[in-house]
């Protein structure tokens, strides 16, 4: 892309592959990234993996493709205006939740739970290792062998005892420096799509009310300046007009705070934002009520009893999957038996990790219940 700021991810400057492949034109590296990442099965998949509600309790709530989507449009609209790699925000945006179990936190607490004594798991290494290794789409090497950029922006967190063995990837977390601007961008798109389609998603269900979100500041004073606008308007355009205008205060807070921390560090090449302190942020006040509609949705939606024992099924899922594949592996299907001769208990936990919902249900049924086959 021309017309970049001299800080962003060039393309043509780019760390490189894990395996050398020859150029991408006409299309940037980045926007091969992006391609590589839509046309696999890992991307699919997330189509059936629970945000907060699992796909058969309604047909219009998020899903993790969804929310992947709405990340994307988030980051690319705050890379434009912040003038770095789009096609690059793109990618990681797309690729951020590829390792994210079924049935969202609840399946990821519950794995990385059964894989305590056996390094533990956490999605965003999931989501590494899925387009490093375990995508097979390719002849000549397996994953999706992406740019050292994309994977760097898809690492959010890593101890330092995996950051040991990632070699130059994970390097900044020992020597506590940041991503590039495009990788902290994708960090916070994340943040507020998800907030804010948790908070539509949550009155969709039901679980939360307007009442109870008109003590939130952030909510209150947008659904005040929407009544106050549209006096007349009712149901569900009340929302989606409040969310709307939520989601553009929170972009260009971020954007005018971000410019100012750019300016304010003097940085000039990505190097230099890698070792800067973190560039991308929201205003004091605004991370303030922030913050006050995490805490709001954690306690009044994540924790409502109706998702805690849908939780409570998916924790018991996993679990009985997880023990009983460690116990028998000839269980597995035969190419993950294969695999689990090789790796143990990490195969195991690859393979439930790409499942759906869906698929997980249906597994579990198959296992332990005496009707299915």
């Amino acid at each position: 892309m021309d017309g970049l700021a001299p800080y962003a991810a060039h393309s043509a400057h780019t760390r490189g592959r894990l395996h050398a492949e020859p150029a991408a034109a006409p299309r940037s590296e980045f926007q091969r990234d992006r391609d590589r990442i839509i046309h696999s099965t890992a991307f699919r998949r997330l189509e059936y993996k629970t945000q907060v509600f699992v796909n058969h309790e309604g047909d219009l709530f998020r899903t993790r493709l969804t929310h992947s989507l709405e990340v994307a449009q988030i980051g690319r609209t705050i890379a434009r205006l912040l003038n770095v790699n789009e096609d690059l925000v793109e990618a990681v945006t797309l690729a951020h939740d590829l390792g994210h179990t079924p049935f969202g936190h609840a399946g990821q607490d519950a794995l990385n739970a059964c894989m305590r004594e056996h390094g533990g798991f956490e999605h965003n290494l999931q989501s590494l290792r899925v387009v490093d290794l375990l995508e097979e789409r390719y002849a000549e090497f397996d994953g999706l062998n992406l740019t050292f950029e994309a994977r760097e922006g898809i690492l959010k967190h890593c101890s330092n005892a995996n950051a040991e063995k990632l070699g130059e990837l994970g390097a900044r977390f020992l020597k506590r420096q940041q991503p590039g601007l495009e990788a902290q961008i994708a960090n916070l798109a994340d943040e507020i799509a998800y907030n804010n389609h948790d908070v539509d998603d949550g009155l969709r269900s039901g679980l939360v009310t307007l009442e109870q979100l008109s003590e939130v500041r952030i909510f209150a004073r947008h659904l005040e300046a929407v009544r106050a606008q549209y006096p007349q308007l009712a149901g569900r355009r009340v929302v989606t007009e409040t969310v709307r205008r939520m989601i553009n205060t929170l972009i260009l807070d971020l954007v005018e705070t971000t410019r100012a921390n750019i300016a304010g560090a003097g940085v000039q090449t990505i190097d230099e934002v890698r070792a800067a302190p973190p560039l991308v942020a929201f205003s004091p006040a605004l991370l303030e009520e922030h913050r006050e509609l995490k805490r709001f949705l954690l306690h009044q939606l994540y924790r409502h009893y109706k998702v805690q024992r849908m939780s409570a099924k998916a924790t018991r899922i996993v679990t009985d999957l997880f023990t009983a594949f460690i116990g028998d592996a000839r269980l597995l299907p035969p190419e993950h038996q294969a695999r689990e001769s090789l790796e143990g208990a990490r195969a195991v936990a690859d393979y439930i990790a790409g499942m759906t919902d869906r698929y997980a249900m249906r597994e579990h049924r198959r296992i332990f219940a005496v009707e299915e086959i």
